[in-house]
């Protein structure tokens, strides 16, 4: 090459010889693979290191104390906050508030905006209106007469034409000086909620309580049911099936009243004034409720199994809502009615233990059954409003370190009635309580390790809209992330601690009745588990627990105080369940409120913060070995056909049960190790890898607990009631309110069909099953 002078623009160039470069190290391209690796293993020790201080919960491995510093409190302070901070004044305010004026369903935006007005001061701003459009009913006119034929033994005219009125029902109840909610305006009417509208003038007859058997006795001793008129009294079931079963014989109306024989000892004819003389009940008080037929489904009956959204198709409700009209009316009332009777038909005290004991024998009421004679037939009217409304939810939430896992608290806002201070009052007073005193942790710093919602729901008295909706639009969400729902609908009706829930919880509710103290000691310092009894009721229908357990396999549980033989009267779903009939009879010191209210939150608070959910898997095993007995016992006392094999059905259930029970306390005996060394082991900073199995071990017990409950589903539902797909409790078939266990085998019991027997003790079998091995750890 031709060498060039160089200068400031040019490089020296010159001739280079290009051979290939000698390797540095013999072995370079090992040494390469041996510095990348190296170098990644560094970066996963230090990932690693950090993974269990900065992603991981720490609670999950925490093993100082199951409530780290850094998230605020320790648990024996937040507990401290939840049992000092209710306050009996401030239940009172709450209550004073909710009973001042009307809030039917769809008709009570203005509370719903105040309560979470109220539950943002409390501390939780994350509180907010959740609307949905229901179909509902809305009474415009109703009319019950007794009817007289002018000429004796014709009875065939059309009423009005050759007929006297012999009594005209007031339907409505008496105004109190006393008392300042019976006099709010506008008052709402009695009616009954999905009751159908008609025009009918029939005979009549009296149907005890109108129960499954009681009409089976009718039918039984020839008494004239069709194109009858039912009379019947309040109690043992509930009041759709009353309807629902007159319905079905023919029946063409059902007139449903309360009668003082389901009010203990506390009556008129012993002695007692009425209400608001004294606590008898006030002969003028009429029970309203929904004669929905809740044993079949909740919700809207135009969207059953999917939320009633803008837009949405809409089902026929028919299959849900009764086809004849009803009304309730007062005692009242229905003494021209039932002495009209007397002396036609066969009486009362002719049939059975369970028709015996009316409370108006002493004003001349023979309780003849009827029918009545053709020339006296009642006139029943009933004309109602049925249209698609908004409803208004009030949602609130707490975020916890634990997105995935959630407790949710509700209790409905919506009554019958202005007053409602027992139902729902009572608990809506107890939840706002509770929600202030997680508020005043949250001021001290105080960060939950589950996610906590609060639900007011609007509509439950309907047929449980408001929370039966969110259940339904949220399943998924639910079905993945809920640990439990704690529901209070009653707080306080009367002084006798009672609750109802699934097996998973009874060791949460002991532990926090043992905590709080009684407002009906005996003895100074006595607790509230120490004056209970200690009994905990298998749940069934009838308030919003019902779509969280039996639709969506949420562990729920329901607390009040109710009334016992020796209580004033509760005057339920009446004008009467008032403020001042709380203050005066039901809780002069509002403290069964504040009671509840911490048991409530301590229960919550259990579920909350505990590094393993405060679940006992065992309890449930063991409540379904009795359930089995009981079932079993139940079959052989209705007896069999030789083509149901119940041996077989019963043998397979057993043998189900006891491998759940042994699997059950193997992993109760796991949870509890876990818990320990979560509470009490002592890690190293640098093991982490232990850390990093302790926090896994954590998860998948937890998974255990929340998924158990689940494991008890059927997809498909009970026979003829789908909606309900809990295998082990839903609502009796003839019942209602009242929880049946292994609904779907009883009731193929009771129809002895051997199909249906074997098909249900082979789901339920299979559902146990799935249970146990969803155990595994």
């Amino acid at each position: 090459m031709e060498r060039q002078p160089h200068n400031e623009q040019t490089p020296l160039l010159t001739t280079v010889h290009v051979v290939p470069r000698p390797p540095r190290y013999r072995h370079s391209t090992l040494r390469r693979f041996c510095t990348i690796a190296l170098s990644t293993t560094l970066i996963i020790v230090v990932a690693a290191f950090l993974i269990p201080i900065n992603w991981l919960p720490h609670h999950h491995w925490n093993s100082v104390e199951a409530r780290p510093a850094s998230q605020g409190i320790a648990y024996r302070e937040l507990q401290e906050i939840l049992l000092k901070t209710p306050d009996a004044a401030k239940a009172r305010q709450w209550s004073q508030y909710y009973t001042a004026g009307p809030h039917l369903a769809g008709k009570n935006l203005t509370q719903a905006l105040w309560t979470r007005e109220r539950w943002q001061e409390f501390g939780v701003p994350n509180s907010n209106i959740v609307a949905y459009d229901v179909y509902l009913n809305y009474p415009l006119d109703h009319r019950l007469a007794l009817l007289e034929s002018r000429q004796k033994g014709v009875g065939d005219q059309a009423a009005g034409k050759d007929y006297d009125i012999k009594y005209e029902c007031k339907l409505e109840e008496d105004t109190l000086p006393e008392d300042p909610t019976t006099n709010t305006e506008p008052r709402v009417p009695t009616f009954h909620g999905y009751s159908a509208n008609g025009d009918v003038t029939a005979q009549y007859v009296y149907v005890n309580f109108g129960t499954f058997w009681d009409f089976d006795d009718l039918v039984k001793a020839n008494v004239s049911l069709e194109g009858k008129i039912a009379i019947a009294k309040y109690g043992r079931g509930f009041r759709g099936l009353k309807v629902k079963r007159a319905q079905e014989l023919g029946m063409v109306g059902v007139v449903i009243y309360s009668d003082p024989q389901e009010d203990g000892d506390i009556t008129e004819q012993n002695g007692y004034k009425a209400y608001p003389d004294g606590p008898a009940r006030n002969p003028s008080s009429v029970q309203r409720g929904s004669v929905f037929l809740l044993t079949k489904g909740a919700g809207d009956p135009t969207t059953i199994g999917y939320p009633s959204k803008p837009g949405v198709p809409r089902q026929d409700p028919s299959h849900y809502i009764p086809s004849i009209p009803s009304v309730p009316v007062s005692y009242q009332d229905a003494l021209p009615l039932l002495q009209a009777l007397n002396g036609h038909g066969p009486q009362a005290k002719d049939f059975n233990k369970y028709w015996q004991g009316g409370g108006l024998a002493y004003k001349n009421v023979s309780y003849n059954i009827g029918p009545s004679p053709s020339s006296l037939k009642l006139n029943l009217m009933n004309k109602q409003e049925y249209i698609t409304t908004p409803i208004w939810n009030v949602i609130g939430i707490i975020n916890g370190s634990l997105a995935d896992e959630v407790v949710i608290l509700g209790n409905h806002r919506d009554a019958w009635i202005a007053g409602g201070a027992a139902d729902p009052n009572s608990g809506t007073a107890a939840l706002d309580e509770v929600i202030r005193s997680f508020g005043q942790a949250l001021e001290q710093g105080w960060k939950p390790l589950r996610t906590i919602v609060f639900g007011s729901w609007d509509g439950e008295e309907h047929n449980l809209l408001g929370s039966t909706e969110w259940v339904e639009e949220y399943l998924p969400w639910l079905s993945n992330a809920a640990v439990a729902y704690l529901n209070v609908d009653v707080a306080c009706m009367g002084p006798e601690f009672v609750t109802s829930a699934s097996p998973l919880l009874h060791k949460a509710i002991y532990e926090a009745t043992s905590m709080v103290q009684s407002p009906n000691q005996t003895v100074a310092g006595q607790t509230v588990r120490d004056v209970w009894d200690g009994q905990i009721k298998t749940i069934g229908s009838g308030s919003d627990f019902t779509a969280f357990q039996d639709f969506a396999g949420v562990p729920s549980v329901d607390m009040a105080h109710r009334p016992t033989a020796q209580s004033p009267v509760y005057h339920y779903h009446s004008n009467y369940d008032s403020f001042h009939w709380m203050e005066k009879f039901g809780d002069k010191h509002w403290q069964h409120h504040i009671t509840i209210a911490k048991l409530w939150a301590l229960t919550a608070a259990s579920l909350i913060e505990n590094p393993i959910i405060h679940f006992s898997a065992t309890d449930y095993a063991k409540a379904l070995a009795s359930y089995v007995e009981e079932t079993e016992a139940k079959a052989n006392k209705i007896g069999t056909s030789e083509s149901i094999d119940y041996q077989a059905a019963f043998h397979s259930l057993k043998a189900a049960v006891e491998r759940l029970h042994n699997a059950t306390v193997r992993f109760d005996q796991h949870a509890a190790l876990v818990q320990e060394q979560v509470e009490h082991g002592s890690i190293p900073w640098w093991k982490w890898w232990q850390k990093v199995k302790l926090s896994i071990e954590v998860k998948k017990t937890n998974d255990g607990y929340k998924y158990l409950e689940r494991q008890f589903l059927h997809v498909d539902g009970l026979d003829g009631r789908s909606w309900f797909k809990h295998t082990v409790f839903a609502p009796g078939r003839w019942t209602g309110y009242s929880g049946a266990k292994f609904p779907g085998l009883i009731e193929a019991i009771e129809d002895q069909n051997a199909t249906a027997v074997e098909k249900w003790s082979k789901i339920i079998a299979g559902r146990i099953d799935a249970a146990t091995l969803s155990l595994k750890y």
